[in-house]
């Protein structure tokens, strides 16, 4: 068996990635440096199965990603105008949990075959799920899914990003098929998981594992749809046009061949890194993020082609921002105020609307650190800094487990 470990982690999320290598039918893994410690497998993440998938592993924010897209515009363009352009992408993009677009987006996603598979559980649960996807299409949500407007510091170029998934839809149908997968209804109430459940593992040759792979494959198409509409929307906000694009998931299974045989990689929490593919990589709100391209070589391929997501968080939510209590809506302790977080934020020259201090920079690891661990398997093309981001509020509810 082959396996990596990039940075350092803390026991949890070692004792978590050993875990998901001694569960099924596991070929490798890796653990990228900014793993953290997650539902049943540790985000930053990846565990490499022959003929088996694990919901768990691919998670609750089904396809989670990011789209980048290099502008024709430069910083002289927009520089007096960013609080204005960040206001009206907070009044018109739909941030925070459960919302529903202000517009309805047709899209051909909706008319995609692998619809039937809701079909085969149940009319019921097909329709509901339908009529969420369709609700929720081009909505952002909550946690630390955010639209960033990002200044290349070599060329003044702006770049938009966005970073979300497939929303309440991706939800449902993790929630659902982790039901199936232990013989519960799918639509059951999920059954309180704990972070240190083993991995659920669904053979691929079964019924059962067809229709999940199909499932999440259709829930994969709609968060791109997702992040593309959002993408068009802030173009149209700016009145620019994109000359340069990078889209992909961090939290998903793809069929891929490694050493000659093909298997089902499971990233959570990790991006994608083949020879040549390119990744966006986000770092905090007060930090760089980067376009960055796989390497071709024997380091990128032991690291089964995947390398970091983020910067990685080393605080929890409770931990920085303290506990709510959601009948007042007011937090207790938390080591991060909110006066040290905007004084950062300033300092930094950015434009924030929304966010909390559960986001903040402080509960991050910085980006160039865990890029250094990877120095060898993937190049930095473009260093970005964000003059803009666009979260829910500060005390939205975060239903996602990782």
């Amino acid at each position: 068996m082959k396996k990596k470990i990039f940075g350092v982690h803390d026991d949890n999320t070692l004792r978590q990635f050993k875990n998901c290598l001694r569960t099924g039918q596991v070929a490798g893994g890796v653990l990228c440096a900014d793993g953290h410690y997650g539902y049943s497998q540790p985000v930053g993440g990846v565990v490499v199965y022959d003929g088996q998938i694990s919901p768990s592993g691919v998670g609750y924010d089904i396809a989670c990603g990011n789209k980048a897209v290099r502008t024709n515009l430069k910083l002289a363009d927009i520089e007096k105008d960013i609080p204005r352009i960040m206001d009206e992408i907070a009044s018109s993009i739909s941030f925070g949990f459960g919302r529903k677009n202000k517009e309805k987006v047709d899209h051909e996603v909706f008319d995609d075959p692998d619809w039937a598979v809701y079909q085969e559980i149940g009319k019921q649960e097909h329709d509901r799920l339908k009529k969420l996807a369709k609700d929720q299409l081009g909505t952002v949500g909550a946690g630390n899914h955010y639209v960033d407007l990002l200044v290349e510091k070599e060329t003044g170029a702006v770049w938009v990003a966005n970073h979300f998934g497939s929303r309440g839809f991706g939800h449902k149908t993790a929630s659902g098929f982790l039901n199936l997968a232990i013989g519960r209804d799918f639509d059951d109430r999920a059954p309180g998981e704990s972070m240190e459940q083993a991995p659920t593992l669904i053979d691929m040759d079964s019924e059962l594992g067809d229709l999940y792979y199909r499932a999440m494959t259709l829930s994969g198409k709609y968060a791109y749809a997702g992040r593309d509409y959002v993408m068009d929307e802030v173009l149209s906000i700016l009145g620019a046009t994109s000359e340069f694009e990078v889209h992909n998931h961090h939290n998903y299974a793809w069929k891929e061949t490694h050493f000659g045989k093909e298997y089902i990689v499971v990233r959570k929490g990790a991006t994608p890194s083949a020879p040549g593919q390119m990744g966006f990589i986000g770092g905090s709100m007060g930090d760089i993020s980067v376009i960055v391209r796989g390497k071709e070589n024997e380091a990128n391929a032991d690291a089964f082609y995947s390398t970091v997501h983020g910067a990685g968080r080393i605080m929890s939510r409770t931990e920085a921002a303290g506990r709510m209590n959601w009948k007042t809506r007011t937090r207790r302790g938390g080591k991060i105020t909110q006066e040290r977080m905007d004084q950062a934020i300033k300092k930094y020259g950015v434009e924030l609307r929304g966010g909390g201090t559960d986001e903040s920079p402080f509960v991050y690891r910085k980006l160039r650190d865990v890029l250094e661990a990877h120095k060898e398997t993937i190049d930095v093309l473009h260093v970005l800094k964000p003059v803009g981001v666009c979260m829910a509020g500060a005390n939205e509810y975060d239903p996602f487990k990782d």
